[in-house]
């Protein structure tokens, strides 16, 4: 019998799988097989030879396709996806078989009818990194179908797959995906022009001033995401940026835009110096570019000046309401709105009770010098809820409400009030109505990566995986940077039955904490963060140094035992475990409210629900909430009367 001999071709490869197939299996094992196997006979195989493709094999839920053309490829994805998607119509939402696709051009092994190789491998890793309805594919995919496609696709940057040797380009092709839960492109090239605003350079030669210019920055951003005619990149992808030297053609490409705006701030005494220049993001020429020179009483304005002028060069239609939502800054005074832009600086830095009590006091600050201002009333809202979720002592879930009141009363419109507002009622329990303020919320600023986290918080806590999944990846994909974001993303994925999709996160968020690390080493709640996520890819020795020196630095810091809690519990080491949850007892009424409930869905805790120590303790913090809300209670009604 002649040897059969391998050999190399150049192919499409498109994998797929089915979301949560074993959670469907524990439903309903006959009806999901059944309803499985209609679809591939309905759906798969009449799509794969209409568009010239060979099944390779079928792996449980999961299918292997080989095509000749690239084009071939992303158009049967797409039009799977949209034959699953109708043919989900008529099934209960528990019940929809809903497809991820991975799609990759490369060099692939023959060995019969078996293929091989990272041709294969880069496509199975991108099925796994799409989220339920989506289609990702390699930038050699992207590459041969623009222009040949009417298909949208966003830029999703390189991540570092399992067992390839260099980071992948990956693209997201713009399907609609399944809908309710799918997440939505981060920066579509719309039809509308689109602009990434670059942060400002400090030219003050003072380091200190560097929340001035971040600050200026972050206003012209808001300003121009109230422009409906503008598509505008959100404030935490652009400050990735910051302090690198790029050349703006690839930052277009990269964020997907057809202009760029760069600058810088000079501020000395009572006077700033502003220049942008608005740059052409194809031919890299200057569209518009302007130096400014005034005092700081007319750095409102400036920034008016600033948003209107590029309005205009755009030629984009500004509405009388965007106009008036634009020039109203909260307040016209200068030493109040200074006095935001420090705080913001340190709100920036991290959720951590030194740097947020700082924030707080230069917010009540800039309430002193401006009783009227509401969104320094909002960002005190915003501290407080925050502080709740640390087990600060001193906030208070009235303080919230009082604070996001005012802030409303002002400024009716305010997003960061109506969120601070949805964070608090969260805090407290009260989930239905922290849900409506966190839409209103995201109907008023789309680009808060702080509020779609807080809001994939609540969606988490009540069991509504899937929706809290996609408001962790809109989160993500806002903000890349945030480590916090990358595990929750990883940990809802444990709870979805996503193993592949839970160790990607976690790859991704031990890169975000190293870096944090680097910048700021007696970081507890980073390094407990990522000894978790490294224990989840199975770097247990480094995992266990990175606790260790969390714990060093935690103290009695309880959120921070919570998570060295969680880390051990991971490592089976129960004991261990339960001794740091143990500490949850000395926390805050506010702060166990929200922990007990948390506790319930955490599926870092799962090996612990069983034993006789966890159970215990989680009697003791329900039968000290209920005793410590029957005396506040009894407090309140003492007041009355």
């Amino acid at each position: 019998m002649a040897e059969i001999r391998a050999q190399r071709r150049l192919a499409a490869i498109l994998a797929a799988d089915v979301v949560g197939f074993s959670r469907l299996m524990e439903h309903d094992e006959a009806g999901t097989l059944a309803a499985l196997k209609a679809r591939r006979r309905d759906v798969l195989v009449p799509l794969v030879a209409q568009y010239h493709g060979r099944v390779v094999k079928v792996m449980g839920d999961g299918v292997l396709v080989e095509f000749g053309s690239a084009v071939d490829a992303v158009q049967c994805a797409v039009e799977l996806q949209k034959g699953f998607t109708g043919a989900n119509e008529s099934v209960a939402e528990a019940y929809r078989i809903v497809l991820r696709i991975g799609i990759n051009l490369g060099d692939v092994i023959v060995e019969g009818s078996d293929l091989y190789g990272d041709g294969v491998n880069v496509a199975a890793r991108l099925e796994g990194l799409a989220e339920p309805g989506g289609i990702y594919v390699s930038a050699t995919v992207h590459d041969h179908v623009t222009g040949k496609l009417t298909l949208a696709f966003d830029d999703l940057g390189e991540h570092a797959l399992k067992n390839i040797a260099k980071p992948v380009q990956v693209y997201r092709a713009g399907t609609g995906g399944t809908g309710k839960h799918a997440v939505q492109p981060v920066h579509q090239l719309q039809d509308k022009p689109s602009i990434a605003v670059l942060p400002f350079v400090n030219m003050s030669g003072d380091p200190e001033q560097e929340y001035f210019s971040d600050g200026i920055t972050e206003d012209i951003i808001t300003d121009l995401s109230k422009v409906s005619g503008l598509s505008v990149v959100a404030r935490n992808t652009v400050f990735t940026f910051k302090g690198k030297a790029v050349l703006i053609e690839e930052v277009a490409k990269k964020l997907n835009v057809a202009y760029v705006l760069e600058g810088s701030v000079r501020k000395a005494g009572g006077r700033v110096r502003i220049t942008a220049q608005l740059i052409n993001g194809l031919g890299g020429d200057h569209t518009w570019a302007e130096r400014y020179d005034r005092t700081l009483d007319d750095i409102f304005k400036l920034q008016d000046e600033i948003s209107k002028t590029i309005v205009d060069v755009l030629k984009v239609k500004l509405l009388p309401e965007e106009l008036e939502t634009i020039t109203n800054r909260s307040t016209d005074n200068p030493e109040a709105y200074e006095t935001l832009l420090m705080g913001r600086s340190f709100l920036n830095r991290g959720v951590e009770t030194k740097f947020i009590k700082t924030a707080q006091r230069l917010f009540a600050r800039a309430v002193e010098v401006d009783p009227n201002y509401a969104r320094a009333y909002a960002a005190l809202a915003d501290c407080e809820w925050l502080l709740l979720t640390c087990n600060d002592p001193d906030a208070s879930f009235e303080a919230v409400l009082s604070n996001s009141s005012r802030a409303l009363e002002l400024e009716p419109g305010l997003a960061d009030a109506h969120a601070s507002r949805g964070g608090a009622l969260f805090v407290n329990g009260r989930y239905a109505e922290a849900e409506v303020e966190f839409e209103r919320a995201l109907e008023l600023d789309a680009s808060s990566s702080d509020t779609y986290f807080a809001y994939g918080r609540n969606c988490f806590i009540q069991g509504q995986y899937e929706k809290a999944a996609g408001l962790y990846q809109r989160a993500v994909s806002l903000s890349p940077d945030d480590y916090r974001v990358w595990t929750n993303l990883g940990m809802v994925n444990v709870s979805l039955g996503r193993s592949d999709d839970a160790k990607e996160a976690a790859r991704q968020g031990v890169l975000r904490v190293e870096k944090e690390v680097k910048a700021h080493p007696d970081n507890a709640t980073a390094l407990c963060y990522g000894a978790a996520m490294l224990a989840e890819i199975g770097e247990i020795e480094r995992a266990l140094s990175w606790a260790s020196r969390g714990e060093m630095f935690a103290g009695d810091n309880i959120p921070v035992q919570y998570n060295l809690g969680c880390f051990y519990a991971k490592l089976g080491k129960t004991e261990q475990a339960i001794d740091c949850l143990e500490r949850q007892l000395t926390a805050s009424h506010a702060y166990l409210v929200l922990r007990v409930p948390w506790m319930r869905r955490d599926s870092d805790l799962d090996s612990l629900r069983a034993h006789p120590r966890y159970i215990a303790l989680v009697n003791r913090m329900v039968a000290q909430i209920t005793a410590t809300g029957a005396r506040i209670s009894a407090g309140h009604e003492g007041v009355k009367h």
